[in-house]
């Protein structure tokens, strides 16, 4: 099993592709992680159970992550990072809502922590509309 690693992530980079390339590139299938550090501008979204779809909010300039945690598993045989995160502006206001490209980072530290054992292969799930891990 891979060891927890540390992992700074590049300058000007999307937050979620950075994150992705890094356990992609420890061939890191399972896991667990958070993220410090701060973006310049970032794309959340929230998913409207009734509507069946993600709405996503572009926020723009300097914002620190006080927040960020997510876990990797597969997707269409894929390792997949399914992320959440908080974020803080100038007027210390805090948006939060589901990780989606378009966070350029500014500073990111990464902590991933493997997981043992067999990686869950995410699914659509029809009660719920969304890709949920397979059940057993």
């Amino acid at each position: 099993m891979s060891e927890p690693f540390f992992a700074r992530l590049p300058k000007d980079a999307d937050l979620l592709d950075s994150i992705t390339g890094a356990f992609k590139e420890r061939s890191i299938s399972k896991a667990s992680f958070t993220v410090i550090g701060a973006v310049e501008g970032a794309v959340l979204a929230y998913y409207d159970h009734q509507e069946r779809t993600y709405k996503s909010k572009e926020f723009s300039g300097l914002m620190e992550i006080t927040s960020c945690s997510g876990n990797v598993s597969f997707k269409d045989g894929q390792i997949f990072v399914h992320a959440h995160i908080i974020l803080a502006g100038h007027d210390f206001q805090c948006y939060g809502g589901h990780l989606m490209q378009g966070a350029k980072i500014f500073a990111a530290e990464l902590h991933g922590v493997p997981i043992p054992g067999e990686t869950p292969e995410r699914r659509f799930d029809d009660p719920t509309g969304l890709f949920l891990w397979a059940e057993k």
